[in-house]
């Protein structure tokens, strides 16, 4: 009996190139076993398997990505492991879902664990450079549920920077959204920074969805799901 042997060894044997282009091409997504996408250049294969190499195929490195998600409210973000089946099925790109897209992240933003909303992951050095050095000057929006009230005139004390139980706040701009939920927007905040923000003015925090960083929305993005950070997209 044959011994099953590298799909890396096959590909190259099969399409006569070098054994690096046919691990380029498996990464890429570009071969199928037996009409299956396998990623994994050193799966082992049998010599009697069906190897074919899809339309538009190139033997090129996977560029690094950057994947936005949702965090549900409840778990912890630092645990997160992202996979193809919680793909946003509105994903605007183009991209195929590649296995080598979901490894090897850095988390960025991290939410604490009852908190919901946008997260970061990227893959991207620079991408990961600049929001670990600058990220703090980014605006991030939120959406808060809220019991009590306040009026609009405590609401505007909040942009001019406020001081609580000793504790010096970022300015916030925050609006009422309906009558129990708030729009917070501000800069770097601190974990405990939206309850302290809310407690200055008499109201207590129940819940945290972020829906902004920068110039990049979360906006329609299911919770639990996560999509590419497009190319027009910047922070």
């Amino acid at each position: 009996m044959t011994e099953p042997v590298r799909l890396s060894k096959r590909v190259a044997d099969q399409l006569r190139c070098s054994r690096r282009e046919a691990e380029l091409y498996i990464e890429g997504g570009w071969i199928s076993v037996d009409g299956q996408v396998i990623e994994a250049p050193f799966r082992k294969v049998s010599q009697d398997a069906t190897i074919e190499l899809l339309p538009g195929a190139t033997a090129t490195e996977v560029p690094p990505v950057t994947l936005l998600w949702h965090k549900p409210a409840g778990i912890d973000g630092a645990e997160a492991i992202l996979s193809a089946d919680q793909r946003w099925s509105a994903d605007p790109t183009r991209l195929a879902t590649l296995q080598r897209h979901l490894l090897r992240h850095t988390q960025l933003f991290s939410l604490a664990p009852e908190a919901s909303g946008l997260v970061v992951f990227s893959q991207q050095r620079g991408t990961i450079r600049s929001l670990t050095e600058n990220g703090h000057k980014l605006e991030q929006e939120y959406v808060v549920e809220v019991s009590g009230e306040a009026d609009a005139r405590a609401l505007e004390r909040l942009a001019r920077g406020y001081t609580h139980r000793g504790v010096s706040l970022p300015k916030a701009k925050a609006s009422w959204q309906n009558e129990t939920h708030l729009r917070i927007a501000l800069k770097g905040p601190r974990q405990d920074d939206l309850r302290q923000l809310c407690e200055a003015v008499g109201l207590r925090l129940l819940g945290s969805k972020r829906i902004r960083i920068g110039r990049v929305s979360m906006a329609k993005l299911p919770a639990g799901q996560w999509r590419y950070l497009t190319d027009n997209e910047r922070f």
